[in-house]
């Protein structure tokens, strides 16, 4: 399948404290995906990619696992139309 996509993930698990917002934003900068990462309230983190459909399914695929030191319980997946509202990827510091 080729196009642009859009996805809203939240990860649960040992997602916090292990470096997953950092290490998100590198591997979306790698695979030229735009969009944001965060942490939640809760100890989940919440982010949204966009950009080729392939590539935004790699970055999922990263996501289940996560970096070293994650422990990924959980990954919910809300599939979107794309908006190509994004330059590029940031962590935000807001919950």
């Amino acid at each position: 399948m080729n196009g642009k996509a859009r996805v809203h993930i939240y990860v649960s698990g040992r997602v916090q404290g292990v470096f997953f917002r950092q290490n998100t934003q590198e591997k979306a900068k790698i695979l030229g995906i735009t969009g944001w990462v965060r942490n939640l309230a809760d100890g989940r983190v919440e982010a949204v990619f966009e950009g080729e459909k392939e590539k935004v399914q790699d970055l999922i695929e990263w996501a289940k696992r996560g970096p070293i030191g994650a422990k990924v319980t959980e990954l919910k997946i809300e599939w979107q139309e794309y908006q190509g509202e994004f330059k590029d990827f940031e962590i935000r510091y807001d919950f």
